[in-house]
Formats: structure tokens, sequence, C-alpha cells
């Protein structure tokens, strides 16, 4: 598929995410400086950059974990800051989450941890959510594991189980916070042709965060590049695959995206970080 049929799946009009202007400091760190980004609805919005950049914490705020020292989230048109506890409980029945461990409860079987936010958050009969939970673990090839404890499976296994877990209320968004971690290559090509293929039958939102480029690309429908904290470009797959693959550019911004994209060991990142002093490259201080 094009890239132009592919954006051409989304009503541009129906956007889902909005975050605006949004500003969050930790310890007088300025982590995201002013950043803007929408998200359509049933697109596969990756967000990348390198470790510390903002991406994780952006997440956050838009599952509404953390909140903005300025500027703001939308979901699904509702302002996060504007919302107390119980519409915010309400909102997040709408979005499921994959986190990056898969975050299973040891405790408990793999059919166990799929079974609880349909036991926790619904009234269906208990006939009704096994039959739920084969479903779910169906869809993510894991059927066979059900009786499984979570000690008694692969890191993928988990992944998914987690993926399972996070579908089982049929959300309309899904959140994934660095699915290809710690994962063999095969395994991660696996679990993102697992994100292409629930995005286009169960037709979900998908926002994922990475700096698996590989990964990246092979999911993407739209790229956002965080560095410093600064949203640096937004657009389709297919700008950032000719940025990737041409020659550099001139532009600082420009070259450092397609450093970033390309894994080379020369470029504005590193020169960036050869010329900071001791202190600021450690420990994010200016020397005297």
């Amino acid at each position: 598929m094009s890239q132009k049929d592919t954006s051409d799946r989304f009503n541009q009009d129906q956007t889902v995410i909005r975050v605006v202007n949004l500003v969050k400091s930790f310890g007088g760190r300025r982590v995201l400086d002013g950043v803007n980004l929408e998200v359509r609805r049933g697109e596969t919005m990756v967000i990348m950059g390198g470790s510390g950049c903002g991406k994780s914490t952006l997440l956050r705020h838009m599952i509404g974990s953390l909140f903005p020292d300025e500027g703001y989230v939308e979901l699904f048109g509702q302002n996060l800051n504007e919302l107390d506890d119980k519409s915010l409980d309400s909102l997040r029945l709408r979005f499921g989450i994959l986190f990056q461990s898969g975050a299973l409860y040891n405790s408990m079987t793999v059919g166990e941890n799929v079974a609880l936010p349909l036991r926790e958050h619904t009234n269906l009969d208990e006939d009704t959510i096994q039959i739920m939970v084969k479903i779910k673990l169906e869809q993510v090839g894991l059927r066979y594991a059900e009786n499984l404890m979570p000690s008694e499976i692969s890191g993928g296994m988990k992944k998914r189980a987690g993926l399972a877990r996070a579908i089982a209320l049929d959300p309309e968004i899904l959140f994934y916070d660095e699915p290809s971690a710690g994962l063999d290559p095969v395994t991660s090509a696996e679990i993102d042709q697992l994100i292409m293929d629930l995005s286009r039958k169960l037709g979900v939102t998908s926002v994922v965060v990475t700096h698996e480029m590989d990964s990246a690309f092979r999911i993407a429908d739209r790229m956002a590049m965080l560095d410093a904290g600064k949203m640096l470009k937004i657009g389709p797959r297919s700008e950032f695959e000719a940025l990737r693959d041409g020659p550099e550019t001139g532009d600082e911004q420009l070259d450092l995206i397609r450093q970033f994209i390309r894994g080379d060991s020369d470029g504005p990142i590193t020169r960036r970080r050869s010329s900071a002093g001791f202190m600021e490259d450690v420990l994010g201080v200016a020397e005297d």
C-alpha cells in the first residue's frame, strides 16, 4: 500500500489526540518544551527520539498519568486538565496500554491477567469473560498459553499477553511504550506485524513510542521526532524515508533527524555531545 493510500484511510478531521504547547519540567530541567502534536483516528503515529528526549514523558501526559506545567492534552475532545478523577477513569476505558515490560501480574496466569479488566470494568458473567479471554489471546497468537504463569513464558510472549490485556475492553486507542525493547529481531518483527494487524482489523488508533528505527519504519503511517524536549518534525513516513535515504541537507535540524534515523556515528548529535562541557554532558548542568 502506498503512502498516499495509507493516508487516505484516515479522516483528517477526526483528531482523537491533540497536544497543545505542552511544557513539563522536573527539578528545574525542562523535559517537554512547547510540544504540539495531533493524532488522527485510525492511524499509527510513531513518536521517536533518543533516550531522555521526552517521548515517554509525552506518552504519560497523553494517558493522564502526568499533567503539564503549561499547555494541555485533549483526548476525544476532552481536556485532561479539566477532568475530575471519575471522568478521567471513564475516559481511560477507551484506550489500552502496552507497557515496555508487559507489566503482567506474576501471581496470575496469562488468562487471569487478560480477564482482569473485564472483571473490574464490566458486568459480564464469568462464562462470557472466559470466552472473551480466549478470543483476545487468539488475536495475539497466544491462546495456548492461557494457563501458564508469566514466569513460564518468554519476553516476546509477555508482550503479546500484555497486548491481549490491553485490547480486552476493545479500546479505540492503543498506546505502546517501546514495544520492541529487549526483543530479538525476529520477535520484534512479529510484534510489529501484530501491531499492524490489530490496527487494520480492529480499526484502532495506535501511538507507538520507540527508538527502534527498523520497527518505526515498518509500522508508521506518520512519524514525530523529539529532541531535547522539542518537536523537530511531524510528517508521513515517506518524508522520513526520503530524509533517511538522501544526502545531508545542510540544515542542522534535518541533519540531526537524518543522523538519528540512520544511526550514523557522525553528525549534529555527536558534535553536540563532544562540544558540551564535561559537567553538562554527564550531569546536565553547566560548568562554572
